[in-house]
């Protein structure tokens, strides 16, 4: 029987090296590929063309939840499971709606990797026992606390995200056209395009929201009190 590939996109190189470390231990699971970044991890995929994308949602460049729509959106037979240090159930609850197809903390057991990995490649959904417990006791209640953050994200398009990111991260415009490989004027259309879907008029309050999202660390705050 063939092994299930594994990309694991994490930006913490001791973090990635603990899982490879782990998951090299399981027999039928086997790591093809690692990325530091969100950008990284969709171009990764498409060369790789992996199982299973063990995703955290916090990166630079492209954050997990926007990686994890883009992969979806370009390779919908790929399985995303969300690994990450957020276990609110807004963060649950955009990442489902994306399309991932799991969600453990990293507080989880660490046995319980594996068997995630193995039934999200089966095309069930996995979640760590503690989410999993809220999700079935509280189900209409999450359901409806997670919609509008979830369709806040994703009513933003895929630069737009990006932007955003950038935004937060401190870059000025001319930084954020060099990454991206546009022009500063496009730039300063889409933050504007931003400000007028989102209502928010300054960049320390896209940070916050960008913060609020889990598209940045929180320790970007100190920067915007």
């Amino acid at each position: 029987m063939s092994s299930i590939t594994v990309l694991l996109a994490e930006d913490h190189q001791i973090v990635r090296e603990g899982l490879r470390a782990m998951l090299n231990l399981e027999t039928d699971i086997k790591v093809i590929s690692e990325a530091e970044n969100g950008r990284q991890a969709v171009e990764l995929v498409a060369k790789v063309r992996p199982d299973v994308v063990v995703m955290d949602i916090a990166m630079p460049l492209l954050n997990g939840m926007e990686a994890t729509r883009q992969i979806l959106l370009a390779f919908p037979g790929t399985k995303v499971l969300i690994l990450s240090a957020h276990s609110d159930d807004a963060y649950v609850a955009m990442v489902m709606a994306i399309g991932a197809s799991g969600y453990l903390i990293k507080q989880t057991a660490s046995h319980v990797l594996p068997e995630a990995i193995r039934a999200v490649h089966q095309g069930k959904t996995y979640f760590s026992p503690i989410i999993a417990k809220r999700r079935n006791h509280q189900k209409k209640k999450d359901r409806n606390q997670g919609e509008l953050p979830g369709k806040a994200v994703t009513t933003l398009s895929a630069r737009e995200m990006e932007v955003l990111q950038l935004i937060a991260e401190g870059k000025a415009n001319k930084e954020s056209a060099d990454e991206l490989q546009i022009s500063v004027k496009t730039v300063e259309k889409h933050r504007q395009s931003l400000m007028d879907k989102l209502n928010i008029h300054d960049t320390a309050g896209l940070t916050r929201y960008a913060i609020s999202m889990g598209i940045i660390e929180n320790s970007v705050q100190v920067t915007i009190i």
